[in-house]
């Protein structure tokens, strides 16, 4: 059993742990206190060192397409939803990526605590491979353009409400001062790892369990 197999098993059962304890999909480090989200942070910095694809948009582009699921984030934009007004609690949260036209979305499900509203919030955003002054050839940065932001209600007290899906469609914020960007940091069949340009870590495991959303 090699180092990489028992470092990834090590994270993904803490993160498994906390889920059902505190039954939170995805979780973040303000749920935590500080010597677990350290913990967090120590073995995700493991794991990268033991990478198995470190060029991964050279040779390996092929994994990150497909359908991801969150588990785990620092990113302020996942803390915000974590902590939604009027019941409103945030379910699964998923990233799907099509490689071939460089094009990705954010799906965020979001229901009542009574179950009295469900819906989600959808991001659309398209990305190109970075190339950086010393990396002549793409490595693992890519630049993130964000383009549309969609506010859903699927369902009304178990009413299925297709006239407010969407209910609105507004331009996506994009950094006024830079570009955003993401490194991934480690990749395998099952699981990512990818730092933002601010410095927002997140965990995503491959999923199978997608709804069907085209819209």
């Amino acid at each position: 059993m090699n180092n990489q197999f028992l470092i990834k098993e090590k994270l993904q059962a803490t993160l498994e742990k906390i889920q059902t304890k505190s039954n939170s999909f995805p979780i973040t480090d303000l749920q935590l206190d500080k010597n677990l989200a350290e913990e967090i942070e120590q073995l995700t910095t493991e794991l990268e060192s033991v990478n198995p694809n470190l060029n991964p948009l050279l040779y390996a582009t092929s994994l990150l397409e497909g359908a991801w699921q969150l588990q785990y984030s620092t990113a302020k934009e996942i803390r915000s939803l974590s902590s939604l007004p009027l019941g409103l609690k945030l379910g699964k949260v998923y990233q799907v990526i099509d490689v071939a036209n460089k094009l990705f979305f954010n799906l965020a499900k979001v229901k009542h605590s009574l179950r009295l509203v469900s819906g989600y919030v959808k991001v659309t955003a398209s990305f190109e491979l970075a190339k950086e002054d010393l990396e002549p050839l793409p490595n693992k940065r890519i630049n993130v353009y964000f383009d549309k932001r969609y506010l859903s209600i699927e369902k009304i007290i178990g009413i299925n409400t297709p006239q407010l899906n969407p209910f609105k469609v507004v331009p996506a914020n994009n950094p006024t001062s830079r570009t955003a960007t993401l490194d991934i940091t480690y990749l395998d069949e099952t699981l990512r790892i990818g730092r933002g340009g601010d410095g927002s870590l997140f965990i995503l495991s491959k999923s199978n369990d997608l709804p069907d959303f085209t819209s």
